[in-house]
């Protein structure tokens, strides 16, 4: 019964409450963690690459030009992945892609995978070409939902140090948020969805008769990378959610 569904997950997001926030606590205040051995490393060489000083913590108003101006940059960048997608090698064939990538739907589209406003104004299987869900939307969901988790450490921060000058380093909360938040619940949650059946590939779309004797077109692609990521970080996406919908009802039966 639905009601049942309700109960349990409320109990599950009671329970997971306090574990999640203390070790979320612990990633925004840089302790220990359990991924410390395999993660730390990475962290280190991201820094150096970017040249991002972890010890120099920013004003309030620092930080937010920060997250704003990377805001703006991830919105250029994936604007120009949308607009040039005709260009992109890969599927899906020409003949699926019915609806026009025009330069105000890219525009509206990049805004709001960057705000993760969830604003879709397309069906993602008949417009987005497989490289620019990689490139573009997959890896927006991370940087967006990164930058987001970012200013949440940074607000709570701002809080518990009412005196303070400082609200933390915004490059650093990003690239902990990404590394020590996003990517591994992701991994674990689209490895379940691979499980279940969900595609991760480059595939045509494949053409299935239906008990009906209709004739259906489901589309492939990288959903499992897509559709754990889109929820997580509350965003929009492609062709993933109807794609996963069809094959699990297809697995089911």
């Amino acid at each position: 019964m639905r009601w049942m569904e309700y109960v349990v997950f409320l109990a599950m997001v009671v329970g997971l409450a306090q574990p999640v926030g203390l070790y979320l606590a612990r990633v925004g205040q840089r302790r220990r963690t359990f991924l410390d051995p395999v993660l730390r490393p990475v962290e280190s060489l991201l820094y150096r690459l970017l040249g991002v000083r972890p010890e120099q913590e920013m004003a309030a108003g620092v930080y937010l030009i920060c997250f704003l101006l990377f805001g703006a940059g991830c919105t250029m960048v994936l604007f120009l992945v949308l607009v040039l997608q005709r260009w992109l090698p890969g599927g899906p064939a020409d003949a699926y892609l019915t609806t026009s990538m025009t330069t105000d739907l890219a525009a509206n589209t990049a805004v709001s995978f960057t705000t993760t406003t969830t604003w879709q104004a397309y069906g993602g299987e008949q417009t987005l070409r497989y490289l620019a869900q990689m490139i573009g939307l997959v890896a927006q969901n991370f940087l967006a939902g990164a930058a987001g988790l970012a200013l949440g450490f940074a607000f709570i921060r701002g809080i518990a140090r009412e005196r303070s000058a400082t609200i933390g380093n915004f490059w650093v909360d990003l690239i902990r948020s990404l590394l020590w938040v996003l990517l591994p619940l992701t991994l674990l949650g689209s490895l379940i969805l691979i499980w279940q059946g969900v595609p991760l590939n480059m595939a045509p779309y494949t053409l299935v008769h239906t008990l009906e004797g209709h004739a259906q077109t489901i589309a492939q692609g990288p959903v499992a990378a897509l559709e754990f990521i889109k929820n997580l970080g509350t965003n929009g996406g492609d062709s993933s959610t109807q794609t996963a919908r069809i094959l699990m009802r297809i697995r089911r039966h």
